[in-house]
């Protein structure tokens, strides 16, 4: 079990069987994840990410002509920024990537109770979008639908949070000082990704679980960076901080 880090300072956000269950799951996701970023279509298996143009009928097979057994292709799509039109693309994975054989782990905080966070979740219209910036799109924004509101209050401060349906999970973009910081508490520059845990209004928000966007593996992904709402003025030592590579290295 990994050391436990408690802020007597920071009064609990949620009960304790809440986080005794957060607690008592943490090292089994910690390990999942570093299984799930290098396997063959894991995020440091992405070594292409290939827009064609509205004439180009390439299928993710024939993109594998002349590539090794180790690589795979899948298809995807998005709304071109500029025109609205929907834009084919190709994916290819390669089982043996140089970045999953320079893979060494993913450096994280310890666990930390008081980032157990119970908070209420109030839903909004359908229709309510909120411009997300993505890390390639030049500071133009996409905008993305926002299912609700997530409020709580922390150390005095009350918060109001938008997670965005990422297929039917609540997907937190979100960033804290220790973005891009250097020492022992510095994390991924550009902010980190959360999944929500929602049962009706009720969510719970398990910072210990906050993890580093793909980007963060391959410059191939387009990576939303948060929202103005979603940036704490006070650092989140809870999570996920860099990726290492083997010769030390850190993105």
């Amino acid at each position: 079990m990994s050391d436990i880090v408690t802020d007597l300072s920071v009064q609990p956000s949620a009960s304790p069987s809440t986080i005794d269950r957060a607690r008592d799951s943490w090292d089994a996701w910690h390990a999942d994840r570093l299984r799930a970023v290098a396997a063959p279509t894991g995020n440091l298996a992405l070594i292409e990410t290939r827009w064609l143009a509205a004439d180009d009928s390439t299928t993710p097979e024939e993109a594998l002509a002349g590539r090794p057994e180790t690589v795979t292709a899948t298809g995807l799509s998005r709304r071109s920024l500029e025109t609205g039109e929907l834009e084919r693309g190709i994916r290819l994975w390669d089982a043996q990537s140089p970045a999953i054989r320079a893979f060494e782990t993913i450096e994280v905080f310890p666990f930390d109770p008081s980032w157990v966070i119970e908070a209420t979740f109030t839903p909004v219209s359908d229709d309510r979008t909120i411009p997300f910036e993505h890390i390639r799109d030049n500071g133009l924004t996409r905008e993305l639908v926002v299912p609700g509101d997530i409020a709580f209050e922390r150390e005095g401060v009350a918060y109001t949070l938008s997670a965005f349906d990422d297929d039917g999970t609540l997907l937190l973009v979100f960033g804290d000082p220790t973005n891009g910081a250097d020492g022992e508490d510095g994390t991924y520059a550009s902010g980190r990704f959360l999944f929500v845990e929602r049962d009706g209004d009720r969510v719970v928000l398990d910072f210990n679980r906050a993890f580093v966007p793909p980007c963060g593996f391959s410059d191939q992904y387009n990576c939303p960076l948060p929202p103005r709402n979603n940036r704490f003025a006070v650092p989140v030592t809870a999570g996920e901080k860099r990726v290492v590579l083997r010769d030390g290295s850190q993105h």
